[in-house]
């Protein structure tokens, strides 16, 4: 007999099991409907020898003992396993420095190359899309690093997969970033623009997300997260879906060259702004216009290049061809 049938299987002694009990133990005969299963599992009763039609009773004291040597024991082994957690809990000291998990859903990446690992190594099994957002402003990178960008894509492309990146806009006023996308849409990329282009991440096969750390306090800038919960992301996929959808195409974002981005007063304030050094306050009186008026254009130009501060306007226009109109 197994330890469970011992302790009388997972249900309790009901009313009738009790009331089984006594009449076997006066003697009176048992009624055909009443079962006996779980008094014998208690040791309660026997079947009679003799008479298989009788059941014996036993003292219920030694089958209380019994039941309460059983649990015992049954606690003993639970405290033991119990007593193991802190010392499993503490084996975390030697799994966190190399390796965090956000649950079971998310592996955080403390390092710029790890991140860059990672993601090229998701990226060269991708069967279906590759998906990214670059938001931030272009900045010049080491030529080297995009030469691997631009051989990571084309064999991509050359797999099938749907290559599509969402790019602040300004990148088409940076040579190196705009000939680096070039290539990308010659290749058959999809690239799109925006001033408001929406987080950083990448979205691979839409069962793979990196984002940016704002988790870890106190790491490296450029860590971040690999994210294979499918519901966070396809909650992603979405939100990038949301910015592309509101995004202008690379190619209709080309103008000709004798087509400027800004009209001719935009272009002058810019122009007295960068030369007087003057405050966007003191520009009026010195063009000739209202300091509302100003206001307004200026609030134009930030929008026409998606631009947050008057800085980033200015830095654009350091380096803008129609400076040297």
């Amino acid at each position: 007999m197994s330890e469970l049938d011992r302790t009388g299987g997972e249900s309790p002694l009901t009313s009738e099991d009790f009331d089984t009990y006594r009449i076997i133990a006066e003697g009176e005969p048992l009624p055909p409907d009443r079962t006996v299963e779980r008094l014998i599992a208690l040791r309660l009763v026997d079947p009679d020898p003799y008479n298989p039609d009788r059941y014996i009773a036993h003292d219920p004291r030694a089958a209380a003992q019994g039941l309460a040597a059983t649990a015992l024991r049954d606690l003993s082994r639970l405290v033991d396993r119990m007593s193991q957690i802190p010392a499993l809990e503490a084996l975390t000291a030697h799994f966190d420095p190399h390796r965090l998990h956000g649950g079971p859903g998310s592996e955080f990446l403390p390092t710029t190359e790890q991140m860059n690992a990672r993601i090229g190594e998701v990226s060269s099994s991708a069967v279906t899309e590759f998906a990214s957002v670059q938001p931030g402003e272009p900045t010049d990178r080491d030529p080297a690093i995009l030469r691997l960008g631009i051989e990571r894509t084309r064999a991509a492309l050359t797999r099938g997969v749907q290559v599509c990146s969402l790019y602040h806009r300004s990148a088409y006023e940076h040579e190196q970033t705009r000939e680096y996308i070039g290539q990308m849409v010659a290749d058959g990329a999809e690239v799109r623009v925006s001033a408001v282009p929406g987080p950083r991440m990448v979205v691979i096969d839409r069962r793979h997300l990196f984002i940016d750390n704002h988790v870890i306090e106190s790491s490296e800038t450029n860590s971040g997260w690999h994210v294979f919960d499918r519901s966070s992301v396809m909650w992603a996929r979405t939100v990038f879906s949301h910015f592309w959808s509101q995004a202008t195409r690379w190619q209709d974002l080309a103008h000709p060259a004798n087509r400027s981005v800004l009209t001719q007063r935009q272009q002058r304030l810019l122009r007295e702004l960068e030369e007087s050094g003057c405050s966007q306050q003191q520009l009026g009186p010195r063009v000739g216009l209202s300091e509302r008026t100003v206001s307004k254009e200026l609030a134009a130009v930030r929008d026409i290049l998606g631009c947050r501060s008057m800085y980033q306007v200015m830095v654009w226009w350091a380096r803008s061809s129609e400076r040297m109109n």
